[in-house]
């Protein structure tokens, strides 16, 4: 579990295909301290787990399944990386819960600069759109942000500087693909309604989603 506050951007040293898929070599000076063998590693919002501990890297390996699901497979040498490792029970919570399990692949539509702030507009498969809500919580490559604006196939988030110098999403263009995870309280929403065999099932879950959502 993860909070989606990063805490260093790592650099890929390496990549080296195998039987199983990928093998990342990854420079993170400062947490590398923190990091032991069987941690859990957020990269790019992706749950990854350490394998190797080496001077100032560490190893994981990325599966088929991650490479085909997530933006992990775009990566190569030199490549900047989200890091964050995960969640004590005693750490402030200050982004939302986030599994780094990815749903899906964003795309980057446009950048808007509202002076040192970026406004970023994100493309997303449309069935991940009852996820979402206003003010709501959205992981892009593991950074926790707030839902600003919102359509059928689009958000859009606003990023302050802090959070442009302190993670990768600073050098993203348009046309660029992110990682995305969406609030998992409101799958396990979806999930109890769809099981729920009490007799006001019905009448619960047309009142949650005749719900009018304001874009």
């Amino acid at each position: 579990m993860f909070t989606g506050l990063i805490q260093e951007i790592g650099t890929i040293i390496s990549v080296t295909q195998n039987t199983e898929g990928k093998e990342f070599v990854i420079k993170a000076p400062n947490l590398i301290q923190m990091i032991k063998v069987d941690d859990s590693v957020a990269t790019n919002g992706c749950c990854l787990t350490a394998t190797e501990i080496k001077g100032e890297t560490f190893k994981v390996q990325a599966i088929h399944m991650t490479l085909q699901k997530t933006s992990v497979g775009f990566l190569k040498p030199n490549d900047k990386v989200n890091l964050e490792l995960s969640l004590r029970p005693h750490d402030r919570l200050g982004g939302h819960f986030v599994q780094g399990h990815v749903n899906a692949l964003g795309k980057i539509r446009q950048i808007i600069t509202r002076g040192e702030n970026w406004e970023i507009e994100v493309e997303f498969p449309q069935d991940l759109r009852k996820y979402m809500i206003s003010e709501g919580s959205i992981a892009l490559d593991g950074v926790s942000l707030t839902i600003a604006k919102l359509t059928d196939t689009t958000l859009t988030v606003a990023i302050i500087p802090h959070t442009l110098e302190k993670t990768t999403l600073g050098i993203k263009k348009a046309g660029d693909h992110l990682n995305l995870e969406v609030d998992m309280i409101a799958k396990y929403i979806e999930n109890f309604i769809r099981f729920d065999k009490g007799p006001k099932k019905e009448e619960w879950a047309k009142n949650f989603f005749d719900v009018k959502y304001e874009d």
